[in-house]
């Protein structure tokens, strides 16, 4: 039998990592590193690539683009004409974020699109779009041969507008063992400092425990222990020293911070919001606690300190449920296929 011919893909994305230690786009390299493991070819359109003209990365394109929106038109521009380009050559074009979905209709190309959630961006968040924009996204989102949706409450929400939705998480790749925790027990946050995260109610949920912080943003004077943006590496290090992963997310599209804090045996007290209560089973693999709610918040994670054995019970419940949905061995080959379901028409 004559093996399938190597898939040629134009990848579009607004975030990608700039250097090795850098985490922004992460979850997008590591996705193109596992296709091209089972024989895709990539070309990446991405800030470089394209001008972004300091729109990408720190606050987010949304965030930045609000402040100089006279850019927004340019970028667009830059956008379209790089990967116009790139489709020229590629048998599919995948398009990462709802808000860039549009500019799949001017490649010429098949195309599909991920939606990652963008809990940051507020009103343009995906959720609120899909339901309340449904006239402006679903003809876009219906001319997609995939919509790829990292959480099943963006699938359903896709499919409702008729769209063909498929359930595919974020990967992740999982540590061959749990290492010890460090003592005294820490507590652990990682992500942007901006209020969608919740970095007040987790600045008083923890006042007087033992937290790290890994991360930066506007919020960061919320809590002044924070470590700043930290080499993937380093954060790697961070969970295998937590004894508890916190996200207290006012929404979230699925938590990558939540999947690989799992991966690493960690449980996870998060918010019941989008995917982080798709991927949280409370009670089992973790805690989950109203949004909002800095009372609650504290008394979970008082709860875990308090219990070791609980920790490691809930810990090792959820690396397994991670092994099951989000190893790479999982995920990169679903997306293949619906990368060949879509090149097939």
């Amino acid at each position: 039998m004559t093996p399938d011919p190597p898939l040629r893909v134009a990848m579009l994305t607004t975030y990608y990592p700039r250097h090795e230690d850098d985490f922004a786009g992460r979850f997008v390299s590591d996705l193109v590193d596992h296709l091209e493991a089972l024989g895709v070819q990539f070309e990446i359109v991405r800030p470089g690539v394209y001008n972004d003209y300091g729109l990408a990365y720190g606050a987010g394109v949304v965030r930045n683009a609000k402040r100089r929106p006279w850019l927004i038109p340019l970028l667009l521009l830059s956008i379209a004409r790089a990967l116009r380009r790139a489709a020229r050559t590629a048998d599919l074009v995948h398009i990462h974020w709802l808000l860039a979905a549009p500019l799949g209709l001017l490649t010429g190309k098949p195309w599909v699109v991920t939606l990652h959630g963008t809990p940051t961006a507020r009103a343009f968040e995906d959720l609120v779009l899909l339901r309340r924009a449904t006239w402006l996204v679903g003809p876009v989102l219906r001319r997609a041969k995939a919509v790829l949706c990292v959480s099943q409450v963006l699938t359903e929400a896709v499919a409702a507008l008729g769209a063909n939705a498929v359930w595919i998480p974020n990967g992740t790749t999982i540590p061959p063992e749990v290492a010890p925790e460090a003592e005294p027990p820490e507590l652990l946050f990682a992500g942007r400092m901006v209020e969608e995260k919740g970095i007040r109610e987790l600045a008083v949920a923890a006042e007087g425990l033992n937290l790290v912080v890994a991360g930066d943003g506007p919020l960061r004077h919320v809590l002044p222990q924070a470590k700043g943006l930290v080499p993937h590496t380093e954060l790697e290090q961070l969970y295998r020293r937590a004894a508890i992963v916190v996200m207290p997310s006012h929404s979230e599209g699925q938590g990558v911070v939540a999947i690989e804090a799992m991966a690493h045996g960690r449980p996870v007290v998060g918010s019941r919001v989008g995917g982080l209560a798709e991927l949280i089973v409370d009670g089992e693999t973790g805690i989950l606690v109203p949004p909002r709610d800095a009372t609650a918040l504290r008394a979970a994670l008082l709860r875990l300190l308090e219990d070791r054995e609980l920790r490691t019970r809930m810990g090792t419940a959820g690396r397994r449920r991670i092994g099951e949905l989000c190893s790479w061995d999982h995920v990169a080959p679903k997306v293949l296929a619906t990368y060949r379901r879509a090149v097939a028409g």
